[in-house]
C-alpha cells in the first residue's frame, strides 16, 4: 500500500497552480525521487507504488502536471497552448519551489519520460541521476511500432478500429472495447486494473483536454501535436546517469526505446519479462527491487566528490 503523504498542497506556476504531494523527508540527505508521469494529459495515481521508496529512505515527490488531477484546469486552452516548452518549464518551477533543484533523481514514465530526458539535456547541477521507463526516444517510432502490435490483435478487433477511426466515432462502445484488447495485452496486463491505474485513466476521461490535444484518442492512434516530435537527437547530450525500464509486452517496444540505449553515455536496461507498460504495478517487488539497487549505486557514485568537498571545507 502507498504510504501516506508526509506533505502536499500547490506551488505556484505563473499565474496557474501545480499539485504535489511529498513522501518522506525532503530535507533528508539523500536526493529526493521526483515522478514524472505520462501521458500527457494523465495524473500521478498509477505511479503511487513508488512511494514504497521512501521506507527505504529515498523521499519521494508525485505532481500532476498542468491541465489535469489537482493542478490547474485549462479547458478552454488550445494547441498552441500546450506545449512541450511549458510542461518543462512546469517540472523547473516546481523544483525550485519545493527547493530540491539542487539534489534529485528523475523518474520518467511513458511520455514523462520523454520530458525528463529533455530535462536531463540541459545537464542541471543537482541531477543525479535519470529513470526512463517504458517511454519511446521518438513519436514516429512510437506509430510505426503500433502499427506492429495492431496487426497482432485479432482480425475483428483490427477491423473495428480501423472502422471507427475513419469515422472518428471513438466514444463508440464497439471502439472501446476493441481498445481495451489492446490495452490488456500492452498497457496493463493485471486484470481486473489495479485502483490507482483506473484513477488516473479516468481522470483523463474526465478531462482530455491536453491527452486529445497531444497525443490524441488513445495509446495507439497518436494523432496530436506530439505525433512529429522526437528527441533522438539531442540524447547525446545527457550526461547523468541513466536507467532504462521497459517491459516484455510494452507498448513502448525495444524499438522505440533503443536510441536511449545507444546514445546516452552512462546507461543500463532492465526488461521486465512479465509485464507490460507498467512494470511498477505488473512486478511491484522486482521493481522497487530495481530502483532501491539503482538509487544506490548513484549514491555509491556521489560518495567520492562528497569526501572531495568535505576534505576542501577541512582545508578552508
Amino acid at each position: 500500500m502507498p504510504l501516506e503523504p508526509s506533505a502536499k498542497g500547490t506551488v505556484p506556476f505563473g499565474e496557474y497552480r501545480t499539485w504535489y504531494r511529498v513522501t518522506g523527508d525532503l530535507h533528508a540527505d539523500r536526493p529526493a525521487v521526483v515522478v514524472v508521469h505520462g501521458g500527457p494529459g494523465s495524473t500521478h495515481d498509477y505511479l503511487l507504488q513508488l512511494t514504497e521508496l521512501a521506507e527505504q529512505g529515498w523521499p519521494v515527490v508525485h505532481y500532476d502536471q498542468l491541465g489535469n488531477g489537482g493542478s490547474t484546469h485549462l479547458p478552454d486552452k488550445g494547441a498552441d497552448f500546450w506545449k512541450v516548452d511549458l510542461f518543462a518549464a512546469e517540472l523547473t518551477n516546481l523544483l525550485n519551489e519545493l527547493g530540491i533543484a539542487d539534489n534529485y533523481v528523475l523518474f520518467g514514465q511513458s511520455w514523462g519520460g520523454l520530458l525528463a530526458a529533455k530535462h536531463a539535456m540541459g545537464r542541471p547541477a543537482g541531477l543525479r541521476g535519470l529513470v526512463v521507463a517504458n517511454s519511446p526516444a521518438s513519436y514516429p517510432l512510437w506509430l510505426s511500432e503500433m502499427a506492429v502490435l495492431r496487426a497482432q490483435l485479432p482480425p475483428d478487433v483490427q477491423e473495428s478500429l480501423l472502422r471507427h477511426e475513419a469515422a472518428e466515432t471513438f466514444e463508440s462502445p464497439e471502439y472501446l472495447a476493441a481498445m481495451r484488447v489492446f490495452y490488456d495485452r500492452h498497457v496493463c496486463r493485471i486484470l481486473p486494473w489495479p485502483r490507482d491505474f483506473l484513477s488516473s485513466f479516468m481522470e483523463i476521461y474526465n478531462d482530455p483536454t491536453v491527452y486529445y490535444t497531444m497525443n490524441g484518442p488513445n495509446e495507439f492512434h497518436v494523432i496530436g501535436t506530439l505525433k512529429d516530435w522526437s528527441i533522438i537527437d539531442e540524447l547525446d547530450a545527457i550526461r547523468t546517469p541513466t536507467l532504462l525500464v521497459s517491459g516484455k509486452y510494452d507498448e513502448a517496444t525495444p524499438v522505440t526505446m533503443q536510441p536511449y540505449f545507444d546514445r546516452i553515455p552512462t546507461v543500463r536496461w532492465e526488461i521486465f519479462e512479465n509485464s507490460s507498460h507498467c512494470p511498477h504495478l505488473e512486478e511491484p517487488e522486482r521493481f522497487t527491487e530495481v530502483m532501491a539497487g539503482f538509487l544506490a549505486e548513484l549514491a555509491e557514485l556521489a560518495q567520492p566528490a562528497d569526501r572531495a568537498l568535505q576534505a576542501g571545507e577541512r582545508r578552508s
